[in-house]
């Protein structure tokens, strides 16, 4: 269904019509809300945060937190008419294809967004803070007119209130441009001169997400013609690629001409495309951050985007082509260990087959290092819910029964991407609770993915020793965690990690366990690559701090750490309300245009949009489509 990446030019966008010539205006409008079922779902849980609490006042870093992408372009605008619109779909949910970010929401749970194309390449926006539910219900998808559209998650760190936290981001010179981008940019300083000195474009955040669109946008205006092709747009991106170091994986959008999906030239963070016959015939075409919302989508021919590769979607096809400079491939092996659905597939590895592999090799470190300490256990147990598939192998391996003894409340988020440290405490608590019987008078292996500040590991193994455990022994499926994350995971500084300038022993005796297990290394790599032999590195620079794009130096993580740890957060937390409002600083939660329906692109939801006054800005920028639009 793609093409070969030849890059032969597609028509000027002038000639991608919006809609079939026979289809008229009034049809149009009354069925271009179809798209918007492709971003919503009604299965999600609600994820309560205290209104008006400190917690979403933005973190410093300038950095883009772990988050979740989708484009999707229907050839055919009335391809889902005989079902339901876009709000009728949302609230019956007797769709088969009413998931869309749902199925992206493990990845960022704290914001989400959705901007969509419709007549005349005018946009349509709904984002704000909160789960994907939250966010989209009858009234506000009723306004998600278009046949394409880009939709992002956002997970929590510390510091995202505003709803101009969320994604995706617009701006409309040239062209009208929208992007959804995972991943972070780690040379922002210069990118920020740049736009300022030279390209003269005003960048209103310290958010690389804004910094990257300002800078593809500067590319394409540098054209300076009325209407662009496929060949400009690949130039603009590998200028562009050339410009920015750091991880990327991004999903744009052209006014009125098509999708585009983009991965940085090392690969670091995941992204693919896939199609499906239309309704009507033509091909419909959907990027994603994961494999997962293809299949949920009723999409097939899933096809990662290669490093340094740009794919260009139209209603006339797909082109790809390889614009980077050749780099070293190295997707992040974090993905594998704990971010993505056990169900995805990333760079031809099945997520699931790699953490089966996991325990494999754990369990054979666990042997050896159970035989050290004279020990023998009589039970294992995951810590829910991403250790499950290694635990279950580890206990196979070892000849050990295995048990479920955590209850998890689904209601309450990943403590890893709770910010401070508080709160993650206590939502262990509130997500886990211990099943005594399968505790009492055991020596128990309680596995986990991997132990990051050890907030939720020392909790836990608690929670054992309460109900009755002899002994824990904890085994984590990762190496330990000794540095900074600088590619879109949003980790403490390596002060703030306890395995930090700690000897095993030393965090055993930090988290209260009688016994800590890490993965090798070299297990860890090996759980992968056997899947895929052509991928021959991973980004492992958690584990070993070796930073595959380079440009990361002393003064960098100095810096970074001075902005990421706990108490830089809550010092800035600490300002008055009216204060942080107003000095919002941060990653892929993105600029204020978007923030209300003064500044750029307003919502077009009743929740989130201004209540007591008209929209001043129909003709400029991205309006709220609940105010009569």
């Amino acid at each position: 269904m793609f093409g070969s990446g030849s890059g032969r030019p597609r028509p000027d966008r002038a000639e991608v019509q919006p809609a079939d010539a026979n289809i008229s205006s009034q049809a149009f409008r009354q069925t271009t809300t179809s798209i918007s079922h492709l971003f919503i779902a009604t299965t999600t849980r609600r994820l309560v945060y205290p209104q008006g609490s400190p917690q979403a006042k933005r973190n410093l870093s300038g950095l883009c937190k772990m988050c979740g992408v989708l484009g999707v372009l229907l050839h055919d605008p009335l391809a889902t008419q005989t079902a339901q619109a876009g709000s009728e779909m949302y609230v019956r949910c007797d769709y088969p294809h009413a998931e869309g970010l749902s199925l992206l929401q493990h990845r960022g749970q704290d914001a989400a967004g959705c901007v969509t194309c419709g007549q005349g390449g005018r946009f349509y926006q709904v984002k704000a803070n909160g789960m994907v539910r939250d966010v989209f219900d009858g009234a506000s998808v009723a306004g998600l007119k278009g046949w394409m559209g880009v939709g992002h998650v956002r997970y929590p760190t510390a510091g995202s209130s505003g709803h101009a936290e969320a994604q995706p981001f617009y701006v409309n010179s040239p062209y009208g441009i929208v992007l959804a981008h995972n991943g972070n940019l780690i040379n922002t300083p210069s990118l920020r001169q740049f736009l300022d000195a030279d390209a003269h474009r005003h960048v209103n955040t310290d958010s690389d997400s804004e910094l990257m669109l300002n800078i593809f946008a500067d590319n394409l205006q540098k054209t300076g013609k009325f209407r662009i092709n496929e060949e400009d747009i690949f130039t603009a991106l590998r200028d562009m690629m050339v410009t920015c170091s750091g991880a990327y994986a991004c999903v744009a959008m052209l006014a009125g001409f098509g999708i585009i999906a983009f991965r940085d030239p090392n690969g670091i963070r995941p992204l693919g495309v896939a199609t499906r016959q239309g309704a009507r015939g033509g091909v419909d075409y959907m990027a994603a951050s994961e494999s997962v919302v293809a299949q949920g989508l009723g999409y097939s021919d899933w096809q990662d985007v290669q490093p340094g590769e740009a794919v260009i979607i139209t209603r006339a096809g797909a082109t790809r082509r390889i614009v980077a400079p050749n780099k070293k491939f190295a997707p992040d092996m974090f993905e594998f260990v704990y971010f993505a659905r056990p169900d995805s597939t990333i760079d031809g590895i099945s997520v699931y087959r790699s953490r089966m592999r996991m325990g494999e090799l754990l369990g054979e470190t666990a042997k050896a290092e159970l035989t050290k300490a004279g020990l023998t256990v009589d039970v294992v147990i995951p810590v829910p819910d991403t250790s499950r598939v290694a635990a279950l192998q580890l206990a196979q391996y070892l000849g050990i029964p295995y048990r479920e003894g955590f209850v998890k409340n689904r209601y309450v988020g990943r403590t890893f991407i709770m910010p401070g440290q508080t709160q993650r405490r206590k939502n262990v608590r509130r997500k886990l609770n211990a099943i005594p019987m399968e505790f009492a008078g055991k020596t128990v292996m309680l596995v986990d993915d991997s132990i990051v500040r050890g907030t939720t590991s020392k909790e836990i193994v608690q929670m054992a020793k309460d109900v009755g455990a002899l002994k824990v022994i904890f085994a984590s499926c990762a190496p330990p965690i000794r540095f900074s994350n600088v590619y879109g995971i949003d980790m403490p500084s390596r002060h703030e990690l306890v395995a930090h300038n700690r000897t095993t022993d030393e965090i055993a005796t930090e988290i209260g366990a009688d016994l800590v297990i890490y993965q090798e290394m070299q297990d860890l790599v090996r759980s992968c690559q056997e899947l895929n032999e052509g991928i021959e590195s991973f980004d492992c620079s958690v584990f070993n701090g070796e930073y595959v794009t380079g440009g990361v130096d002393a003064a960098y993580l100095d810096r970074l750490e001075r902005l990421r740890n706990d108490n830089a957060k809550a010092k800035k937390l600490g300002k008055g309300l009216e204060e942080a409002e107003f000095q919002i600083e941060g990653g892929c939660a993105g600029p204020m245009n978007g923030s209300d329906s003064l500044i750029g692109l307003g919502n077009h939801s009743p929740k989130v949009g201004p209540t007591n006054m008209p929209t001043p800005n129909d003709s400029v920028g991205l309006h709220n489509s609940w105010f009569g639009s």
